[in-house]
């Protein structure tokens, strides 16, 4: 109980003497907690949209089987699906289409692609909520598709997608396999890619090994590597921001060093009627790492706060549009809170440890000193 007595002193004095110049380390606490916001709000909003888009992607195809034509992705054959039905532990094969298209009128990019069991009749589609903001259409509007051939396909609006599913909806347009073929002009027979299904997760590697057997010119791609692509992109992405937030955090070591280095004639003489009035080195020591802490707490909670309010109540206004993508379509969602306590942990030692040491080391300096030469300094 002792201890805690004596550092409940210390934190008061501590306070005390921060409230007497307050103005000085009112700054320092806004710039500190300036350069946590600016930092938490890129890790939280990278980790939440990892963590948003495996969610979404856990059920994603297994295996998706693409053919490869002088490296790039080609048409590949529906009779194909027969022979992958034949290796062991294939559950089901499927062909699948789907594509990008340019609107050259909005200057936005849509996915287009023909839903499993045709849903939609010939001349309707569905669209989601990015494309009706982009193209201000609503349900009962027709929208004009111009044909490989250079001609116009109007379409009518069925269905808008709700709000819910925007991370993976917002650019998608569902529409029936003659429309789509007759856009795209894409023949009978032939489709985008596979997809297969497999019995047992654990034999996905077995699987793919045997369809790169079976079709030599055929790129397997698996959940998994998907979901390491989609892993590669946000930190890659969520780097480059950091990089430049960089230059933000040497600033503000270099302004705390400044500021807790830069003693004043005032903060010495203070420090030296506390070594003439008996205090010990290791007190004035101590008296200055509460003071560091009490603002590291203060800025530490209230950056970490409002990077919590900025990423999760507005979408990260400030960084979505680099995290999420260079599109015209960027969705509009409500990233679920996900919050990883070793971010949380690198933060601080990037932050609140330099100034902590920044505060100590000068004060160690100026008790050292004789308090005289200090006073009469």
């Amino acid at each position: 109980m002792a201890w805690i007595d004596r550092q409940q002193n210390f934190i008061g004095l501590a306070l005390n003497f921060l409230y007497r110049r307050k103005g000085k380390h009112a700054a320092l606490v806004l710039v500190y907690t300036l350069v946590v916001f600016l930092l938490t709000s890129v890790l939280f909003l990278t980790y939440a949209i990892r963590k948003e888009a495996s969610a979404v992607l856990k059920d994603a195809p297994e295996i998706i089987v693409q053919k490869l034509v002088a490296g790039r992705q080609d048409l590949i054959p529906e009779e194909t699906a027969q022979k992958l039905r034949s290796i062991a532990g294939v559950a089901s094969v499927r062909g699948r289409l789907w594509g990008y298209y340019y609107d050259s009128v909005f200057r936005a990019n849509y996915t287009l692609m023909v839903p499993e069991g045709s849903k939609y009749a010939k001349g309707s589609i569905a669209i989601g909520s990015g494309v009706s903001r982009t193209s201000v259409a609503s349900e009962g509007n027709m929208m004009p598709f111009r044909t490989y051939d250079g001609q116009t396909e109007m379409l009518t609006v069925q269905e808008i997608f709700s709000s819910d599913s925007e991370l993976v909806s917002s650019d998608l347009i569902l529409l029936s396999e003659p429309d789509f073929r007759r856009i795209f002009g894409i023949q009978e027979g032939l489709v985008t890619d596979l997809v297969v299904s497999v019995r047992n997760p654990r034999e996905v590697a077995t699987v793919a090994s045997k369809i790169v057997k079976i079709l030599p010119g055929a790129r397997p791609v698996t959940r998994s590597e998907i979901l390491r692509t989609y892993d590669a992109v946000f930190n890659w992405r969520a780097g480059i921001v950091l990089l430049i937030l960089a230059g933000c955090v040497v600033a503000f070591m270099i302004f705390s060093w400044d500021k807790a280095s830069g003693l004043s004639a005032e903060e010495r003489k203070e420090i030296g009627i506390l070594k003439a009035t008996g205090w010990e080195t290791s007190d004035v020591i101590l008296l200055k790492f509460w003071e560091g802490m009490i603002i590291s707490a203060l800025s530490f909670s209230g950056g970490v706060l409002f990077a919590y309010l900025h990423v999760f109540f507005t979408s990260a206004a400030l960084f979505s549009p680099v995290l999420k993508g260079w599109s015209v379509l960027y969705p509009e969602f409500r990233l679920v809170p996900f919050i990883d306590a070793y971010q949380i942990a690198a933060i601080f030692c990037l932050t609140v440890v330099p100034y902590t040491a920044a505060t100590v080391i000068p004060a160690w300096r100026a008790a050292n000193t004789d308090p005289d030469a200090v006073m009469r300094a």
